[in-house]
């Protein structure tokens, strides 16, 4: 062993730390279903989209994942090969989930560079409740199930063979952006509260997560309770919303300005057992701090948290153009350069999965 250290110290280092480092990313698609979907989905629709990214081999062709029209993008999002072949060897996984209205490609500036650092990571677009289709009051209400579909995504890349021999499944994390950062706490270990949510918000009506949302108004804040979950369909879903809805294998735990957090039954926090990681925007006015990330950092055992000052909810999202600012009214709020925040939170994030996976 003394031999291959000194004749070929970067393999030594990787197997040291377990994750090895990629030039090229590649990203694929898959589908799955889940039980819910269909309820969820504006068409009923049982299908659940399943975005994975991944180190590629090199010399595969990157391509823009820019939205927007060709030519006039509204948020750059990374780059990618699409469908390339994997890079040798197993690579430890992280499963990520998107904020309210987001979508996986809308994260896919952090999933880009997790694979370019040597991880394969899943993500999906939650029923419902993505950016690519109407949004559902289902979708909206239902947020235990974002778990549920991140759980059956992690389950359908383990039988894909084109990708299962490419993974090393017990060296999992969870990461997610907003109520991505519920989903997060959920897979790996917190319980859902739903009366617990409808307390706070009751007494604490302008706080941000309690207020309407601006990508769908009409079914967030007040509307939330007094249509979605007066439908006898969701009512009889929410009797599951505090089922155990954790995969047991989670070795890590990182999120981007989690929302949602008065949605977790307060002591269940302590079940998250890993080691986890928040980054926060001190001038988030949508999941303030106060009422979400702070509580989080406390509850949890061991878990860190990184204040950004200056930076806001949406400052985490793929990177605004000039177009989006002016068009976009989410992206009318985001005042800091994007790229300086985005590489402080990727150097978080890869901080805690290297250490951990």
């Amino acid at each position: 062993m003394p031999i291959l250290t000194r004749a070929c110290p970067a393999l030594a280092l990787t197997s040291l730390l377990g994750v090895a480092s990629a030039t090229t990313v590649g990203e694929t698609h898959r589908s799955t279903t889940t039980p819910t979907a269909a309820m969820r989905d504006a068409a009923h629709s049982d299908a659940l989209s399943i975005t994975v990214w991944y180190p590629a081999v090199d010399g595969a062709k990157e391509e823009p994942l820019d939205m927007g029209s060709p030519g006039h993008p509204l948020f750059l999002a990374g780059r990618a090969a699409q469908d390339a072949p994997f890079a040798p060897g197993r690579h430890p996984v992280v499963l990520l989930s998107h904020g309210f209205g987001g979508t996986a490609r809308m994260m896919s500036w952090f999933g880009t560079e997790l694979a370019r650092g040597g991880y394969v990571v899943v993500s999906v677009n939650h029923p419902g409740n993505n950016g690519m289709g109407p949004m559902t009051a289902a979708g909206a209400a239902m947020w235990w199930e974002r778990a549920e579909d991140l759980k059956a995504a992690f389950a359908a890349v383990r039988k894909d063979g084109a990708i299962a021999a490419h993974i090393d499944p017990a060296r999992l994390g969870v990461a997610g952006f907003s109520a991505g950062g519920f989903t997060a706490f959920l897979l790996a270990g917190a319980r859902a509260d739903i009366p617990h949510l409808k307390a706070f918000c009751d007494s604490h009506p302008d706080d941000g997560v309690c207020k309407p949302q601006k990508e769908a108004p009409e079914i967030s804040g007040p509307a939330l309770y007094h249509k979605a979950y007066d439908d006898p369909a969701i009512k009889a879903q929410m009797a599951h919303a505090a089922d155990d809805h954790s995969i047991p294998t989670v070795k890590a735990v990182f999120t981007l300005a989690p929302a949602l957090v008065q949605a977790i039954a307060p002591d269940s926090f302590a079940r998250i057992h890993v080691p986890t990681a928040i980054v926060v925007g001190l001038d988030d006015k949508v999941a303030e701090p106060a009422t979400n990330a702070n509580i989080a950092v406390k509850a949890i055992p061991g878990a860190t948290i990184t204040r950004l000052p200056g930076v806001g909810h949406y400052d985490f999202l793929s990177t605004c153009t000039d177009a989006a600012k002016a068009s976009v009214p989410i992206c009318a709020d985001v005042k800091r350069p994007q790229d300086a925040t985005h590489a402080e939170a990727l150097a978080k994030a890869k901080a805690l999965f290297d250490t951990t996976l």
